[in-house]
């Protein structure tokens, strides 16, 4: 009983730490869905663990109905998971979330498969993700890790790393990142910098070859009116680098 009490406690700050908006104790007690799923949780799980199976699936369907958050009794969950907001939340049978984890609404830890065995993702300490975060098969999400929103992830992600898009994008951190990262505005774009990068590469080619000295040697030797110089004088490009982040221009049917 006491062992209950103190992390109930735990689960109570830890609200505080990650959530600005919580502001005293019983407000988090009686109006944090996610704490009452967590809380929930623990006592379908040691059901589960009995071997009570049918009670534990009836009060988590219970406990999904009264806050939104739908969490297996098989999955094991550590200690201070923070779920915030929490609707449309699914946990997986076979998830295993670590300590000081946080989820935001809408996050699924889903299987790929139809085997009985592991077929749901691990979540190791520290980790955040973002809203409507699918983290998919058994995969594991490395310690210190953010998923950054809407991103789905479905290969295993090494520690203090950050994952965007879909499929997600790994970006391993220089250093490691030692608090819960809620810093969720701070988000590479691996694929937008690659392709960003290319087709600057494109333009600088291209004025290359607009350059006098290549319209007077027609570049391959075609001459300024040959076949090659001709079509791309007459026809210029229509794909543009963007410009300090932003994309510029009338040729876009957006």
């Amino acid at each position: 009983m006491v062992r209950l009490f103190q992390k109930a406690k735990s689960d109570i700050q830890s609200a505080f730490e990650r959530d600005p908006a919580a502001r005293q104790q019983l407000e988090v007690l009686l109006a944090y869905p996610g704490l009452h799923a967590v809380w929930g949780h623990r006592v379908t799980h040691w059901l589960w663990q009995h071997n009570f199976k049918l009670i534990a699936r009836w009060l988590s369907h219970v406990n999904r109905f009264l806050t939104g958050i739908e969490i297996h009794p098989g999955a094991k969950i550590g200690s201070k998971l923070f779920i915030d907001h929490g609707m449309g939340v699914v946990i997986g049978e076979t998830a295993e979330i670590g300590d000081n984890v946080t989820l935001y609404h809408g996050v699924t830890l889903g299987g790929v498969s139809l085997d009985k065995g592991k077929r749901h993702p691990t979540i190791e300490d520290d980790v955040v993700i973002g809203a409507g975060g699918k983290v998919l098969g058994n995969i594991t999400i490395g310690r210190g890790s953010r998923i950054g929103a809407n991103a789905v992830v479905v290969k295993s992600v090494p520690p203090n790393s950050v994952v965007v898009g879909v499929p997600g994008q790994v970006m391993v951190r220089s250093k490691p990142h030692l608090q819960p990262d809620l810093d969720h505005n701070q988000m590479p774009d691996a694929i937008g910098q690659t392709l960003a990068s290319v087709m600057a590469r494109l333009e600088a080619l291209e004025t290359q070859f607009h350059s006098p000295q290549s319209e007077e040697t027609g570049g391959n030797g075609s001459g300024k009116n040959g076949a090659h110089g001709s079509s791309i004088l007459e026809h210029p490009a229509l794909i543009h680098a963007p410009e300090h982040g932003l994309w510029r221009g009338d040729d876009f049917s957006i």
